[in-house]
């Protein structure tokens, strides 16, 4: 059977920590301050050469993230590949970029599409939902300057997909949203995680199924949305390629430009602190310690009764962690504050979904699960 959800061991590198040139109001990482200034070549050095070490298979993956990690500037990147090229020893090596887009140029598309580097561009969709929460810290709008990046994604040829919120702005438009990066951006690769703060469980769930019956009735196959293909691996028994739907945690750690190596993006505190590679440790040590497979194995323990008789767990997993903030009806603490949502949007897709994982167990696999697209 293809086994296309499999993935290496993970690491998202911060190479300027939390520093950021935007301000968006949802921001969950603006406030961390971690990091301390741009990664130090030996730092950098040190986190490549561990990183080859630690993987099992040819294929590594580096992530950029931030933050706005092209505040490390061009030169840094370059740097970045001269260590791979030092330590990959015949690895298959690849490299993507997460960025807010403003400070991209021409100079940057160059380099991406030399080096065959995909980007994740950040867009909350069309221009008035994109710019009510995300601004300069001048409280500029972003939209105009984030598309001219996609513009210069496109006139180098670079690959690229699309990495939104939904949040307060979009929440009640999803056909609008969908369609913005269908038919104007033409995306064939969407994601999308929501601001789980700013929204209402049932209104979570009512904006999914819009996005889902947009996108079921004739793109299945042509365009990918992250979300959909998780619960479609989930409805098969196949380990999801998103770490919130998984049955364990701890497949997205992060390191920051110190060094430091934390057990998630979600939780950079000192609680889920697990070392530094600069005092002795390494990335395979941390990321194969105890504390690390136990927070992972948590996801799964400390669920409520109430998510452990769900007819949806398997599809849900309870979600991530880092939204378990309500409470069931009996009281009990840590069920995840988007669970109305979730188990309407499944309800909905449920004919569907076991209609695509029928085709998928007799081999005739629905083409957008098997592997990923881009903007271009």
């Amino acid at each position: 059977m293809i086994q296309p959800f499999s993935h290496p061991l993970y690491v998202m590198a911060k190479p300027v920590g939390s520093a950021c040139n935007l301000n968006c109001r949802y921001c969950y990482y603006l406030d961390r301050q971690t990091g301390g200034g741009v990664m130090s070549d030996t730092v950098l050095e040190t986190f490549v050469r561990q990183y080859i070490e630690a993987q099992s298979m040819p294929d590594v993956l580096f992530t950029w993230h931030g933050g706005e990690p092209t505040l490390a500037g061009l030169p840094f990147y370059r740097r970045v590949l001269k260590f791979q090229r030092q330590y990959g020893h015949g690895m298959r090596i690849a490299n993507a970029l997460q960025t807010n887009g403003t400070l991209l140029t021409d100079e940057w598309s160059r380099f991406l599409a030399q080096h065959g580097w995909l980007v994740g561009l950040s867009i909350d969709g069309p221009q008035s939902m994109h710019d009510e929460g995300r601004r300069t810290r001048s409280g500029a709008p972003t939209f105009d300057r984030v598309m001219r990046a996609a513009d210069l994604l496109n006139k180098y040829h670079v690959e690229w997909n699309v990495m939104a919120t939904v949040n307060r702005a979009n929440l009640q438009h999803p056909q609008a949203f969908y369609r913005f990066f269908r038919d104007t951006l033409k995306c064939r690769f969407i994601q999308f995680t929501p601001v789980g703060e700013e929204l209402e469980s049932e209104a979570w769930g009512d904006f999914l199924c819009g996005v889902y019956d947009e996108w079921v009735r004739s793109d299945v196959g042509s365009v990918f949305v992250q979300m959909f293909d998780a619960t479609l691996a989930n409805w098969v028994g196949e380990t999801p390629g998103v770490c919130s739907m998984s049955r364990t945690c701890g497949h997205a750690a992060v390191i920051e430009s110190n060094g430091d190596v934390y057990m998630c993006d979600h939780f950079v505190d000192s609680a889920h602190r697990l070392g530094n590679i600069m005092e002795g440790d390494t990335i395979a040590s941390l990321l194969y310690s105890r504390r690390q497979i136990q927070f992972g194995k948590d996801k799964e323990l400390s669920l409520p009764r109430q998510c452990k008789a769900c007819r949806w767990l398997f599809a849900c997993r309870g979600e991530c962690p880092r939204l378990r903030t309500a409470t069931t009806a009996d009281g009990e603490s840590g069920l995840n504050r988007l669970c109305a949502g979730y188990r309407k949007f499944f309800s909905h897709v449920a004919p569907s979904m076991s209609f695509m994982s029928k085709e998928l167990l007799s081999g005739r696999p629905p083409a957008n699960i098997l592997s990923g697209n881009s903007c271009r």
